[in-house]
């Protein structure tokens, strides 16, 4: 049998055994490409929609078996098994696909043989004529390879520069920064290298092209941080570093920050990016001020962020079970947990299963069930939920969903473009949407009366996503919680005045039993 492959990365291609194939039919290439991707049968009716969607059903399928014989014409051999109601690659056939590939290597953490891999965008420059539910498909399938070479990008400068590979490190930081010019963080990443290796006439040129690309598209001048690597008296300092901790089969990326007596895990909603949360001003600031209040920990769930990419949406129980691999690696013995919004769920089921650990629980804009009910009437109802995961689906990549979520924020040009490069950064339009699928299906309205350490419910009088009625209910459903209703209609916690809600988690943490016993808890 002949040894087939299929370059999906850029313009298709087919080779036979190491041969070119010339096949001058965009449909078949995209049946073809379709087909590999499915890895087993594709029914004929999907793929005579996928196709031909103007076409009624007798004439798409009619169409489709006119081109599943031109195509196995034009590549000298037959490929596909077929029955009367579905197509697939032939088992028999050996094909090799670069995607594929691609994965493999990200999966078993072989990040260089993954970004060589890489040559360009998922079928870039394709498009079957007249197939836009095709169109669609390569979309979400090539954002979410997009995020896998972020990922893999971002995992190689780490490790290049801690090796000392500072040159090796640069090239991958330069990807980085193609892929999204507006990021300071990719930025940093590349400036950082360029002085790690000593090029110092690099790194200005590339400073000042970041100073200009900011300027001209966002209006806006480079942060502190960015400026101060490049000052003559600073020398070059890594990165504050994101570790790996391995569980239940996955990689999770964390860091901690200060010392005090308690730590802090924050836990911000939906999406998540270890590195990115510190690259706006209001949630570095807001962060920085909780480190004032113990040793602050941040992690990315797994299939959001730095954290390794999986093929299901990380659930309550899979997240709380994530908390307490990265609460270990941490040596911590006594946590505040920080739920907001959507991470809520998974820090009350942590401190239902594991109260010993936890000193004190801080929901922030959380609701205990995902969509409504008859006796549930604070979330949106199920079709409702999908309108609007829906249209965040499709606009992913941009600011969607920050006039919702931080109307105080909603008309600053660098808030804005730091949402669209975290949304990038932190998932795919296809990944995000099993994450939200999940929590729509969430309820855990059965743990909150099991709650048995001290809880802090607060939540915006005025929150634009997530209704105030929701945080009442939470707070009363939970034995002694304490109940904050604060000013503003900011769904993000560090937008708008800050300063009410970090006086609130300061007053809670003080008040907290035997808050000066957690310094020496930790091995």
């Amino acid at each position: 049998m002949t040894a087939f492959s299929l370059g999906t990365f850029g313009f298709p291609e087919i080779h036979a055994d190491g041969r070119p194939i010339k096949l001058a039919l965009r449909k078949g290439l995209a049946l073809l490409v379709y087909l590999a991707e499915a890895k087993g049968a594709v029914a004929r009716d999907v793929l005579a929609t996928q196709l031909w969607p103007e076409a009624d059903r007798e004439t798409g399928l009619a169409r489709l078996r006119r081109l599943l014989h031109r195509v196995e014409i034009a590549l000298g051999e037959p490929v596909f098994e077929t029955d009367r109601t579905s197509v697939r690659w032939s088992p028999v056939a050996e094909l090799r696909v670069d995607a594929h590939l691609f994965e493999s290597a990200c999966d078993r953490g072989a990040f260089e043989v993954a970004c060589q891999t890489y040559r360009g965008d998922f079928l870039a420059g394709f498009s079957p004529e007249g197939s836009p539910e095709f169109d669609d498909w390569t979309f979400f399938r090539r954002e979410a390879l997009r995020g896998r070479l972020v990922h893999a990008l971002e995992r190689l400068v780490q490790d290049k520069n801690a090796a000392g590979d500072h040159s090796a490190a640069t090239a991958h930081a330069g990807r980085l920064v193609e892929l999204d010019p507006l990021s300071e963080v990719y930025g940093r990443h590349l400036i950082r290298s360029l002085l790690l290796s000593g090029d110092r006439g690099a790194a200005e040129r590339h400073h000042a092209a970041l100073t200009q690309r900011l300027r001209d598209e966002l209006g806006v001048a480079p942060e502190a941080e960015t400026e101060a690597l490049m000052s003559p008296a600073a020398a070059p300092q890594a990165i504050p570093t994101t570790r790996y901790v391995k569980g239940a089969g996955v990689h999770l990326a964390y860091q901690t920050y200060g010392s005090g007596p308690l730590d802090i895990l924050v836990m911000p909603g939906f999406v998540s990016h270890v590195e990115r949360a510190w690259e706006h001003p209001a949630s570095r600031t807001f962060l920085a001020s909780l480190m004032k209040l113990g040793r602050l920990i941040v992690f990315d769930r797994r299939g959001i962020g730095l954290s390794d990419r999986v093929g299901s949406a990380p659930g309550i129980d899979v997240t709380a079970e994530d908390i307490g691999t990265v609460l270990r690696a941490a040596s911590s013995r006594r946590v505040v947990l920080f739920g907001a919004s959507e991470c809520g769920p998974a820090c009350v089921k942590f401190a239902v299963d594991d109260p010993g650990r936890v000193a004190g629980l801080i929901l922030f804009g959380a609701l205990a069930k995902g969509c409504w009910a008859e006796d549930y009437p604070h979330a949106l109802r199920a079709s409702q939920y999908d309108a609007w995961s829906k249209h965040l689906i499709a606009q992913w990549g941009g600011p969607v969903g920050i006039e919702a979520f931080a109307p105080s924020l909603a008309g600053d040009p660098q808030a804005r473009a730091w949402w669209a490069g975290l949304l990038r950064a932190a998932s795919s339009p296809g990944g995000i949407s099993a994450v939200l699928e999940a929590f729509r299906d969430a309820d855990v309205r059965d743990l909150l009366p099991q709650i048995a350490v001290p809880t802090l419910v607060l939540h915006r009088r005025d929150d634009k996503a997530v209704r105030i009625a929701a945080g009442r209910d939470v707070a009363s459903r939970i034995k002694g919680a304490q109940f904050v209703e604060l000013d503003g209609n900011d769904h993000w916690f560090f937008a708008g005045d800050q300063q009410p809600v970090l006086e609130a988690i300061r007053r809670f943490t003080h008040a907290l039993p035997g808050r000066g016993e957690g310094a020496g808890a930790r091995r």
